[in-house]
């Protein structure tokens, strides 16, 4: 995977790090630094040699074959389907993303091939065709039974077909929503720097105190806000 981590690297390999700067000590008592990987990609960005180790064999692993990338390529869309301007499932790489967790999360993988191989099955009985090639209404017709669970039962103690349409569900929202595609359509622009323009006059007066004019210029002129400030050798604020 090329652009993002699974869940269970995330939190794993978070954990790892950190107990691993913390708890871990050379032969001569300092804290051992764990070793930093280095690399030109920025998608691999701060991965450890073994991480990339792992991902260069997972990459070069195979858990689908074509046709089974196809079925997940039109499950996905039927899940979540494209908006404009940004696309759907197909340009975020979700697909992509659902055979590299399912590779790193080998758990995942009796639910996931048997869940395909239910599909075709169901969509063959029922329409005489495979599920890709399938109508979208053939097609929502089939997810109709499969797509609400008993929640007076497990998830585990529930019909495979049951199992497999909640975790395609949850690799679908969760492979878009993490992807650039998905983050630009959720509008989200990431952190910013709040506009802070001091205390308020009427606080400031109960008070019985006021902003000295000229640092007010200094410190609260947003017009500035992206300017480094310069200080003289005593110290002072110069801009």
């Amino acid at each position: 995977m090329d652009r993002r981590k699974s869940i269970q690297t995330m939190i794993l390999g978070a954990g790892a790090s950190a107990l691993a700067f913390h708890g871990c000590k050379t032969e001569g008592g300092e804290p051992a630094i764990p070793e930093t990987a280095v690399t030109t990609d920025a998608n691999y960005f701060g991965r450890t040699p073994k991480e990339l180790e792992r991902i260069e064999k997972l990459n070069a692993e195979q858990l689908f074959n074509e046709h089974e990338m196809e079925t997940i390529a039109v499950l996905s869309t039927v899940i979540l389907p494209p908006k404009e301007p940004h696309g759907g499932p197909i340009e975020a790489d979700v697909p992509e993303f659902i055979e590299f967790v399912g590779k790193d999360m080998p758990q995942m993988q009796n639910t996931l091939l048997g869940g395909l191989m239910w599909l075709d099955h169901k969509s063959n009985t029922n329409n005489g065709v495979e599920f890709k090639g399938a109508s979208l209404e053939q097609q929502k017709q089939i997810l109709d039974t499969i797509c609400n669970q008993d929640l007076e039962i497990p998830l585990d103690d529930q019909p495979l077909e049951i199992q497999f349409f909640a975790l395609m569900r949850n690799l679908v929202v969760t492979g878009y929503y993490t992807s650039k595609v998905g983050i630009a359509d959720l509008g989200y622009k990431g952190n910013s720097p709040n506009v802070w323009d001091g205390v308020p006059d009427e606080v400031l007066k109960k008070h019985g105190v006021e902003y000295d004019p000229e640092w007010i210029a200094k410190c609260v002129d947003q017009s500035k806000r992206n300017d480094i400030a310069e200080w003289d050798e005593q110290g002072n604020l110069l801009t």
